[in-house]
């Protein structure tokens, strides 16, 4: 697995929300894996599951809970790998997309990613009942937005060639590409795969990235910030 340390276009104001996005998602889990009641309680109450999102009764139920899950499942994760993963990719690109948003829009951006990636899950899945969570769906949605603001940046990435893992400047366009094309591959899958069982949700991350790049288009100020990946 290819993993980003760093990308080249320097940001040149303090990207307050990413970083508290940083620090809620890992405040969050910190709090599951340290109260072990707390956590079964932030599942089974914000987690979101396709079948009651789709389910008018189960709205009429819960008082519109499920609104509510559409963007609190993407700050719960289930192992520290879940976490670590999805922070460090939103650490690396994550603010750059805010200096070229501007910071409120930057937080919208990253809910309305959430959200949208989320509908995609519950659309492909509509009778799942199994409780879903994670950032990976909002985090998609910023890889999205940094591909159409900033192709030509430059990604120190480390590649590992069997025992060697070297760290290679990729363009932006081909790391995030490959990446995209990697989930949507393994969205298909089950097309040919009939009998294969999948417990990751590329559907949201197929759709986080593509809502991601039309947001970044309608989001943008009249005069970016910044660059496009000098």
């Amino acid at each position: 697995m290819v993993l980003p340390l760093r990308d080249s276009p320097r940001v040149r104001s303090r990207p307050w929300v990413n970083w508290l996005l940083l620090t809620a998602n890992l405040a969050i889990f910190l709090l599951e894996v340290g109260s072990p009641a707390a956590g079964e309680w932030l599942v089974e109450n914000l987690a979101l599951v396709p079948t009651d999102l789709l389910s008018p009764s189960a709205w009429a139920a819960s008082g519109g809970r499920p609104l509510v899950t559409l963007f609190a499942s993407a700050f719960l994760h289930g192992s520290w790998g879940h976490v670590l993963g999805n922070m460090l990719y939103l650490w690396v690109f994550g603010d750059n997309i805010e200096e070229r948003l501007g910071h409120w829009r930057y937080l919208l951006f990253y809910l309305l990613c959430a959200a949208l990636a989320n509908v995609a899950h519950a659309v492909a899945n509509p009778t799942s009942a199994v409780a879903t969570i994670g950032a990976s769906g909002a985090v998609a949605g910023v890889l999205g937005g940094y591909i159409f603001s900033y192709p030509r940046a430059r990604v120190l990435t480390l590649v590992p060639i069997g025992p060697i893992v070297p760290a290679v400047r990729l363009p932006a366009w081909v790391f995030l590409g490959l990446w995209f094309l990697v989930q949507l591959a393994s969205g298909l899958a089950p097309i040919w795969l009939h009998d294969l069982v999948q417990n990751v949700a590329f559907w949201a991350h197929i759709n986080g990235f593509l809502s991601g790049v039309a947001l970044a288009q309608i989001l943008a100020p009249r005069r970016p910030v910044g660059n496009r990946g000098e």
